[in-house]
């Protein structure tokens, strides 16, 4: 990949593969992390006298459907980035490709919604050519979008083989994790939740050579409890997935990594914020019972264990945080994390929920790096390599 420092854009139009599929609500952008995120690469394209040609996705549209416009959502962006940002609707008519072809320094377009057409997600060659021509040059800067093969961040890559840069949010995401698999100081410490293993497994196979601990939590640590002969009463669990997890504690083992599991656990007999609650062990759950959140034994074995590593990923909540009865586990999590973090440790959050708790609780400014990429990451921490980075390389 070839930084954008290396180049000066200077009368450059430079097309942006951004990733500004955001959650919306009402017409309201309900996090604006992604957009503002993006600021920088725009910023120094334009300070070097470069003009920019935003493009992204947002959401699953069948055909041009306005509920998932930009149109919406324009203002929040420009307010966001603290630009004048002019949309381009139907790009690819002679009439639009004149106005995006006569943009002046200094100014930023954003292209509709590029699922609009369906020739992005195929991934077709003629949509991308036609995209190249718009621009001087090619960003790809959407880390959230990189695992896939689509026309916007593979294949017109192929268009700019001397004037394809990786943007400074990617360049991030890619360092956040090699700073985590490959170069972490030890102890180095996998927090692994969310409600299913199914997801996870290839994640966790392939941090064992990597990690010194794993900390296993939310509704995926009943299938490990079950595994190892734990009565886990009506919490969630994959039945065909008990030998996996059976295999992996072996594996770990045989690695000299510690798995750590839940100790106690709250629980609830209905899945609802203002049911009654109790604490059991967490392998000594009654039947009709069923495990929400970690317990305060836990909470303390956790922090012990995080507060003694040097380099943390925390990859899924280990409760239902978001009903506050069941919060206080995650919460609490991510206090320890935010501690260690301050002592020296460097701290890496991906995956959709984590990155929500970490922003419910405001943890997000108090940890080394909060990733973008919810797929993107966990492709990357199964040792995949990403399409759209790929490209920027060929």
């Amino acid at each position: 990949m070839v930084s954008l420092d290396k180049e000066n854009f200077k009368w450059k139009r430079v097309i942006i593969r951004v990733d500004y599929n955001v959650p919306v609500e009402n017409n309201k952008i309900l996090d604006e992390t992604r957009i503002a995120k993006s600021k920088p690469t725009i910023q120094k394209i334009i300070n070097d006298g470069g003009s920019c040609i935003l493009m992204s996705h947002m959401g699953r549209p069948k055909g041009k459907d306005k509920e998932f416009s930009f149109n919406k959502i324009l203002f929040q962006i420009e307010k966001t980035l603290d630009l004048k940002v002019v949309l381009v609707e139907n790009f690819l008519e002679k009439k639009s490709i004149k106005k995006i072809k006569s943009i002046k320094p200094g100014d930023v377009i954003l292209l509709e919604n590029l699922r609009f057409y369906p020739e992005e997600t195929k991934g077709d060659e003629n949509f991308a050519k036609k995209l190249a021509s718009l621009a001087d040059c090619y960003v790809n800067d959407a880390f959230g979008t990189s695992h896939r093969r689509h026309a916007s961040t593979t294949e017109i890559a192929k268009y700019f083989p001397k004037k394809k840069f990786s943007g400074y949010l990617l360049k991030k995401e890619v360092e956040s994790i090699k700073n985590v698999l490959n170069d972490g100081k030890r102890p180095v410490l996998a927090i692994v939740g969310g409600a299913k293993i199914s997801t996870k497994i290839t994640v966790i196979n392939s941090i064992l050579d990597k990690v010194d601990d794993i900390i296993i939590g939310g509704g995926m640590a009943y299938t490990f409890i079950k595994a190892l002969g734990g009565q886990i009463g009506n919490s969630i669990f994959e039945k065909e997935y008990l030998d996996e997890a059976s295999l992996i504690l072996v594996n770990a083992k045989s690695k000299g990594v510690k798995i750590h599991l839940p100790t106690d656990v709250i629980c609830s007999l209905e899945f609802r914020n203002d049911s009654k609650k109790k604490n059991f062990d967490a392998d000594k759950i009654p039947d009709q019972w069923q495990g929400l959140d970690i317990g305060p034994n836990t909470s303390k074995l956790f922090n012990k264990i995080i507060m003694q590593s040097k380099t943390i990923l925390w990859n899924g909540p280990v409760g239902v945080f978001e009903m506050e009865s069941f919060s206080h586990g995650t919460k609490a999590l991510g206090e320890s994390i935010v501690k260690s973090t301050k002592n020296g440790a460097f701290s890496l959050v991906g995956g959709g929920d984590s990155v929500a708790a970490a922003k419910k609780f405001n943890f997000s400014n108090k940890l080394s790096y909060v990733s973008t990429g919810g797929g993107a990451m966990l492709e990357s921490l199964e040792g995949k390599k990403l399409p759209g980075i790929e490209a920027l390389s060929d």
